[in-house]
């Protein structure tokens, strides 16, 4: 891999941006690409160090657009694709699901095309010069569905997604999965749960509670509060995605999982809990008297669970951060982002 050249789209995003600062102290010497039409949820001041100082190239450009894909094929001739580009807030994509279409099949369709263009001489048969090419799909656990009170997904998990933004993911994951098995390019796709983490975008769980918080506001909480999410570090993701990306055998899926199943109550009350210990209101009452139950979102799955022993066990990964760990270092983070602005 060392020198060679890696495409990373959507690297602006909070995964991804993570996941090319983590690659490039790794692999210092492998040529890293980024692509990515920087909307709304991006964050270039996040990449603009590494940008300056050499050590990636930005380009500027969706995914979904051929002639833009076709150009970065064509000028950098990358042997590694990790396709993070996707429109994710579920909230989002039962307002206006159309853009959820757009980029999240029709941008991994162009990807893969691409791709397969550039490294295929013919069907089931690599160029001599890309016989060690992936291309990586990053994936959603949502792709499965909803869970009852037990069991938990796996590489096996049927398909069931219930919002327009899974049923997207999951559209992108046959497509990933048809070029496979069709022309053998050479592919791998990951389903992570829930990630959390410094720098995620203001519209997730996580910054939202500690926003609203300390502006005085009402703390927004779905129905009861009571859906349970599996939580995964980004750190932890990124390592899992590192290791995929090196050992894994073209075909593989794996899930990927951080061993912390939390309702969504849970972890607001957490976070409140540690916000009256470090900036306490003068009145002496909790934030956690904030919380509010809002009316539930529209197919609301109920629990997501992984089971990651496929990836522990083939690729010897791990998750590194205990979940109270992750939890205390993204609260501090945001808290100094936000204390100042209430």
């Amino acid at each position: 891999m060392e020198d060679d050249h890696v495409l990373v789209t959507g690297a602006l995003g909070f995964i991804g941006a993570h996941f090319v600062h983590y690659f490039t102290v790794k692999h210092p010497a492998a040529k890293v690409i980024i692509l990515d039409k920087n909307t709304y949820a991006a964050d270039y001041d996040r990449m603009k160090s590494l940008i300056q100082e050499d050590k990636v190239v930005y380009v500027d450009g969706d995914i979904a657009n051929e002639q833009t894909v076709t150009q970065v094929f064509e000028k950098y001739g990358p042997k590694y694709v990790v396709n993070f580009a996707a429109e994710s807030h579920v909230d989002n994509s039962i307002e206006g699901p159309g853009i959820f279409l757009e980029t999240n099949v029709k941008g991994t369709f162009t990807l893969l095309e691409a791709a397969r263009k550039q490294w295929m001489q013919a069907p089931q048969q690599l160029k001599p010069s890309y016989s060690e090419a992936r291309f990586y799909q990053i994936s959603t656990d949502e792709v499965f569905g909803s869970l009852g009170n037990s069991g938990k997904f796996s590489e096996t998990s049927n398909y069931a997604p219930n919002s327009p933004y899974s049923a997207s993911k999951a559209a992108a994951d046959h497509w990933v999965r048809s070029y496979f098995h069709t022309y053998g390019l050479p592919t791998l796709i990951t389903h992570c749960s829930n990630n959390f983490g410094p720098y995620q975008h203001d519209e997730k769980l996580i910054p939202t509670v500690i926003r609203t918080a300390l502006k005085g506001a009402p703390i927004p909480i779905y129905g009861t509060g009571k859906n349970i999410r599996d939580w995964l570090y980004v750190e932890d993701h990124c390592s899992a995605i590192e290791q995929v990306l090196t050992k894994a055998n073209p075909g593989e899926t794996y899930t990927i999982g951080g061993n912390a199943e939390r309702n969504n109550l849970t972890i607001c009350e957490a976070i409140l809990a540690q916000l009256d210990r470090l900036s306490p209101k003068t009145n002496g009452k909790s934030y956690k008297e904030q919380i509010t139950f809002v009316t539930d979102r529209l197919g609301h799955d109920f629990r997501y669970a992984i089971d990651a022993r496929k990836i522990e066990n083939e690729l010897g990964w791990t998750p590194q951060h205990r979940f109270e760990e992750g939890l205390e270092k993204t609260v501090l983070f945001y808290f100094e982002k936000y204390k100042n602005k209430s």
